[in-house]
This record gives C-alpha cells, structure tokens and sequence, in this order.
C-alpha cells in the first residue's frame, strides 16, 4: 500500500486534507510525546539506537549495517534487535540464516544476521537481555525510537533526503511518528540520505529544524564484478521507495526495460515469481531485485535473479566515528557508567 500522495506536499501548504485531518495528528504526537517520557531498560552495555520521524523506509537498514561493520572494525562484538517486522516469531529468538526463513522473522533480521548477531523481539527489552547474555558488547536497535523500553545511549534519526519529513505532519494527516522538532531534540544524530540534488533541497525545507550533528550520505552500489551498462533489466523491488533502486540501475547504465513496485515487505510467492520469470523472458530481460527482496526468494528462484546490494557512504565519515568513539568511551564494555 502506498501513501498518500498529500504525505509528503509542501510543508508550507499541507491542503485540505491534511487540514482536515490536523486533529488527529495532534493526537498523535501527544500520545508519542507520552509514550517516550517513559523510563526503559538500562542495559549493561552500550546501546545505539537506530531510527526515523517518518513512518516506512528511510535508508534504517543501511545505517545498521554501516554501525555493525563500523563497530566489528573497531574489535567490538555488536548485537542487532530488531522488531522482527513481517515474521511470526516473537522471540527472543536470535535469527539464523540456516534455519529461518523470511516470513519467520522477517526480511530485514535475516539481511543483517550477515553482519553481526542478529536477535528478532517485540519485547525490544528482552531481545537486548538475550543479546547482553550471548555476549554483546554493543546493542544496536533496529528501529524503536519511539519505544521507550530500552534506554538508549546513542540516537541516530535516518531520513530520506529527497522526502525529508514530507508536510511536516504526524500521522494520519501526514507521514511523521512525531513532530520534527521534538524528535530531533532526543536526537543525537541526524543522517540524511540521497544525492546532491536531494540533499540541497533538504537543507532549504528542514535546515533550519536541524539542531544536532548532521552526517549526509548516499547510498551507493557494492562492487561486485557485474557490468549492467546497456544489460536489459526487468527490477522488481518490495522496499520502502522502489523508485530509487529503480534510479541506481539507470545510474549503473542498465536499459531497464520494465519496473514493478511491490508493497513494502512483500511477500514473494511462488505464483507471483513464475509471473515475473515469464515476462522477463518475453522481453528478454535478467530478473534484478535489491538485497532485502532477495532474502525473501524461495529457494528456487534465487539462482536465476541478479541482486544488486548498496551500502552507505558518508560524506564525512568522522563525524559518525566521532561519535561512536564518544559513545565508547562514555560507557565502557563492562557497562559501568
């Protein structure tokens, strides 16, 4: 299901509807306002939470990849949580790629469980226990800035550039979990992500909201030996803004000669993929997804689609290592204060 396009109008003149809907979206951010207040768990551990304003994606997953790699570089021992979003776990249950399957504990845990220890709960505090007791030495949440059950030692809002913070307004009369300026103010990072163009027309619609450490970066194809240039493409992508994978192959030279935009979380049956299969070969065309769409692949299908993984880059990348070495330091791996 896609948003509504009046989500992300000028934040200067929402329209109507969201006008209508202004009642509501106080609502929401009183109740977000409350709900945060709370105390949470204060684990033994440092814990760096990863998170957005706006409700769908943002660019949160390449943000944890980037921590996780960040801090194994440094010889730390990270820990993911996520919530597990699309899977039918509850945990605690540490997620392993052997065994489980997408719709077990969801896309995005069994994308990173590549990348550090990977642990899916809806009760974030336990999932944190269960980290702390197979050895973490750092927590990283995925998601739940919102949440108040964990106490969080170092906050990192991800925002899309391109989008921003859409009209400006809290759900239903707009995109945001909580208004801009309270959300940054418990902020200790804020990272937009998008190109040039994207990132200026950011700055002229929200700079002046931004009142911590800002870190811009893009999102940029991993090297992995294929040539895409003149390549005819078929894309199929369940993520937050097909589009812009879309716009990535185009940038790498591929003749993309048919896009499909599937919901966010998709599930990828096999009905839907003998569909894709066919089309792609009456065109002519090699079947392209992004990572996170390729864990949802059944076994089947995963030999004969191309997947085209991106990472972050960061435009100044000591600001986000400043800030993790800050962390560190405050809070030692023993977890005394």
């Amino acid at each position: 299901m896609r948003p509504p396009a009046f989500w992300n109008g000028a934040p200067q003149a929402p329209g109507l509807w969201p006008n209508l809907l202004r009642p509501l979206a106080m609502m929401t951010a009183v109740v977000t306002a409350r709900r945060v207040a709370k105390a949470g768990y204060h684990a033994h551990v440092p814990v760096i939470c990863v998170g957005n304003l706006n409700l769908g994606g943002t660019g949160k997953t390449p943000t944890v990849i980037a921590l996780a790699q960040s801090l194994t570089h440094r010889g730390k021992t990270p820990h993911i949580v996520s919530r597990g979003y699309g899977g039918r776990m509850s945990g605690p249950a540490q997620v392993d790629p052997a065994r489980h399957k997408a719709e077990d504990v969801g896309d995005e845990p069994l994308l990173l469980a590549a990348f550090a220890p990977t642990w899916v709960a809806k009760d974030r505090a336990a999932g944190v226990r269960s980290a702390e007791h197979a050895g973490a030495n750092v927590i990283v949440l995925d998601d739940g800035f919102q949440n108040p059950s964990v106490a969080k030692d170092l906050s990192i809002v991800v925002v899309d550039a391109a989008i921003g913070f859409g009209n400006g307004l809290c759900l239903p009369a707009g995109p945001l979990r909580e208004p801009v300026q309270p959300g940054l103010a418990r902020a200790d990072l804020l990272i937009s992500i998008g190109n040039s163009a994207a990132q200026s027309l950011f700055d002229a619609r929200w700079g002046e909201l931004v009142t911590v450490p800002h870190q811009r970066a893009t999102l940029a194809p991993l090297k992995m030996g294929m040539d895409l240039a003149g390549e005819r493409i078929m894309a199929f992508a369940g993520i937050g803004h097909p589009e812009k994978f879309f716009a990535t192959l185009r940038s790498l030279g591929a003749d993309l000669v048919r896009t499909i935009a599937l919901a966010d979380h998709q599930p990828l049956g096999i009905a839907l993929l003998q569909r894709l299969q066919s089309e792609a070969a009456a065109l002519g065309a090699q079947l392209v997804t992004t990572e996170k769409d390729a864990v949802r692949l059944p076994e089947a299908f995963r030999l004969q689609v191309l997947t085209v993984p991106v990472r972050l880059t960061f435009e100044v990348p000591a600001l986000l290592e400043d800030a993790l070495t800050a962390l560190l330091a405050q809070r030692p791996l023993s977890g005394q204060a």
